[in-house]
């Protein structure tokens, strides 16, 4: 709910979870590192604010650009709609990095360990714990994803975090994407926007 949502944020806000908790769990891949300098989330839903902008206007073709709706993105909403899409985007973050197949029983100890030192609440603790302990659903990751913004946040989000050259986390990207039921052109315009970034 919003709880877990608003601690959620509130620390993704004071940096905790794209500092040294989440660049842990992480660790592996500098992208995900540049989640973190970029700014983390707002920098993020920035991205995905262009990127759906110019996807809209595509779709819309003739249309006046001023007759589109801005597209509702985790830096624009309030805070009740941000906590929701920051922990929509946890999630897929966090099942991203598990998409290899690597983060082992050891790895999931130093990483809650890092939690509990950087004094993440209590309740994120073990919210992130379950998301750890979860089998990987690229299905239930998608359910979190009530708007089409937040469905490509997330699939920007594991973009980042997976490596497209492994052939795992290249199978999950691609069932997200379609669990999500991103559209092709977007798709490709997330692609897109983190070779742009350089990412």
């Amino acid at each position: 709910g919003s709880g877990i949502g608003g601690a959620i944020n509130s620390d993704f806000g004071r940096g905790t979870l794209t500092g040294g908790a989440l660049g842990l769990l992480l660790g592996k891949n500098k992208k995900a590192r540049k989640l973190a300098s970029y700014g983390g989330l707002a920098a993020l839903g920035m991205m995905v604010y262009n990127t759906y902008g110019e996807y809209q206007r595509q779709q819309a073709g003739s249309a006046p650009p001023a007759a589109l709706p801005a597209p509702q993105t985790v830096d624009r909403l309030p805070a009740a709609q941000a906590s929701a899409h920051s922990a929509a985007i946890l999630q897929a973050l966090v099942a991203a990095a598990k998409a290899d197949g690597h983060i082992d029983a050891r790895e999931r100890e130093l990483i809650e360990g890092e939690y509990a030192r950087q004094g993440l609440p209590a309740e994120v603790q073990q919210w992130l714990h379950a998301e750890l302990e979860k089998p990987l659903d690229p299905a239930e990751v998608a359910r979190a994803a009530s708007t089409p913004e937040m469905a490509a946040e997330m699939y920007l989000a594991s973009l980042l975090v997976a490596d497209e050259q492994s052939f795992m986390e290249r199978a999950y990207l691609d069932e997200l994407a379609r669990q999500l039921k991103l559209e092709p052109a977007l798709q490709q315009r997330l692609q897109n926007q983190l070779v742009t970034a350089g990412a």
